[in-house]
């Protein structure tokens, strides 16, 4: 048994969360307890830092996914040295900047025309005149990472191209983990009338 070992009364009590919290991470794996011959819990007291990154994830919108497999680079048979927390920060720098970015994007660009088809706003004529991003999917597809000038209109007498830049910021290329990657995308916006190409 793990010396200064915790209960699960006393990593709730630390830890802020409740109990019933604690046995689902370890049902998913996220952590891990030794079992007294009566069958109660003892987590080591590095388990504290585990839940706190654990925490901190979920309130940036990580899925717990991702951090069990985050986690899964730790030791499991030692508690983990601070090389092995920078491994594992040095895993997730590229990914949380990533969502710096994109969080980042998703405050600039809600008070522009975002591709979703409320056509409220004054710029909505002009990145999504008639809601034509709705031949693009479902939802805002600007910040989905189409670009307004992925929308095709069909004119009266021939399709032509609206718009040639989207006000989105976010591409749809996809690095090798599936995730989305982020990059800035051009910042002028151009207008193309019908008989220029």
């Amino acid at each position: 048994m793990v010396e200064d070992a915790l209960t699960i009364g006393d990593l709730a009590r630390r830890s802020g969360l409740a109990a019933s919290a604690l046995r689902f991470y370890e049902e998913q794996g996220l952590i891990c307890a030794e079992r007294t011959t009566g069958g109660q819990r003892r987590y080591a007291r590095g388990t504290l830092r585990r839940v706190a990154l654990i925490r901190a994830a979920q309130r940036v919108g990580l899925p717990l996914a991702d951090v069990a497999e985050a986690l899964s680079t730790l030791p499991h048979d030692r508690t983990p040295t601070k090389r092995d927390w920078q491994r594992l920060s040095a895993l997730w720098r590229a990914r949380l900047d990533a969502r710096i970015i994109a969080m980042q994007e998703l405050r600039d660009e809600l008070t522009g025309c975002i591709g979703c088809g409320c056509l409220s706003l004054k710029s909505c004529a002009l990145f999504n005149p008639a809601d034509a991003a709705a031949a693009l999917g479902s939802g805002p597809r600007y910040l989905m990472g189409d670009r307004s000038g992925d929308v095709v209109r069909a004119g009266p007498h021939r399709a032509r191209r609206d718009l040639v830049s989207a006000p989105s910021t976010m591409n749809r290329s996809r690095t090798a983990s599936g995730e989305p990657r982020i990059s800035p995308a051009p910042a002028a916006r151009t207008r193309v009338t019908s008989g220029s190409r």
